[in-house]
């Protein structure tokens, strides 16, 4: 039990490393939380510091998911154990100890997290986002709508109940993050996506 308790906090600090403010002072000069929408995602990067560093803080991210995940496998932890791992790692995104609990949205490290543990139901969320931002090239509702459907193709694909828990957790938190851009959505504000 010591063992899965000390992955899982490693797997939150790993989590909570901002690697978009990082990037952003270390590349651009810049405290990324006072430029563009102020989150410290891949995409207020990308449209603050453009697509290298955009792409650079969305690879960063999206290991801090990967890595604590593929780790607890090798390491023989229970699929129950895995799934908490995941989370941890998910959570200290979204919550960093770093930042006074003030993080991102999660997207990318949910990526990473399911990139690690259910693949095929990646491809499937990520052609929803990719048929939503093609349609109305809004990231944010691309990446609601691929959150909302993480769950479906998780239950679809058999996955362990904790693994379903886990994905329903992180879809409701990544919706719930983007509350702020769904109000612009509906008042016709939000920013759309230009290459």
């Amino acid at each position: 039990m010591l063992k899965e308790i000390i992955l899982t906090v490693g797997a939150y600090l790993v989590g909570s490393v901002p690697t978009g403010l990082l990037l952003a002072k270390l590349i651009g000069g810049v405290d990324i939380r006072n430029a563009g929408s102020g989150n410290i995602g891949a995409t207020n990067v990308y449209r603050t510091l453009g697509r290298k560093v955009g792409i650079i803080t969305l690879v960063g991210d999206c290991l801090k998911g990967l890595l604590p995940v593929v780790f607890a496998r090798q390491m023989g932890l229970p699929v129950e154990w895995v799934a908490v791992i995941g989370a941890a790692a998910f959570l200290g995104h979204v919550y960093t100890i770093f930042l006074g609990f003030k993080g991102g949205k999660g997207v990318a490290t949910a990526l990473g997290v399911f990139l690690a543990l259910a693949p095929l139901a990646v491809l499937g969320a990520l052609a929803v986002f990719i048929i939503v931002i093609l349609k109305w090239r809004y990231v944010s509702l691309a990446s609601i709508s691929a959150a909302a459907a993480m769950p479906v193709f998780i239950i679809l694909q058999g996955n362990h109940p904790s693994v379903v828990a886990m994905t329903l957790m992180i879809a409701a938190l990544v919706i719930y993050k983007h509350r702020e851009n769904i109000g612009r959505l509906r008042d016709g504000t939000e920013s759309k996506f230009k290459a």
